[in-house]
């Protein structure tokens, strides 16, 4: 009794659409619970690398490249959204240590 490589390799594909649809709405979670602007620029990224991997993962399944083209560059987007949240946050708590708290004068 031989297996077909092919059915194996779409019910592989399957099955990690499914965990990565459940890892996306679970990081999402966390995206809206936080509790930190931290968390949730990390809870952003992890979204974002899951997405890719669900678009390489669709690719598989359909067999169409071009989502692999969307994934690249949907990365390299993501990447550079992540690093500007984190200058934004690291600007801002710089902001925030460098004011008079309002019981003591300058």
């Amino acid at each position: 009794m031989t297996v077909d490589p092919t059915l194996i390799l779409m019910a592989v594909s399957r099955l990690s659409l499914v965990l990565l649809l459940i890892s996306i709405v679970l990081a999402c979670l966390r995206l809206v619970r936080g509790p930190q602007a931290a968390d949730r620029v990390i809870a952003l990224d992890l979204v974002a690398v899951l997405i890719v991997a669900f678009l390489a993962a669709y690719a598989i399944n359909t067999g169409n490249t071009s989502f692999l083209d969307v994934a690249i560059a949907y990365a390299l987007v993501a990447f550079l959204g992540t690093v500007a949240l984190a200058r934004f946050l690291l600007r801002s708590c710089r902001q925030k240590k460098d004011r008079p708290s309002p019981g003591r004068l300058p």
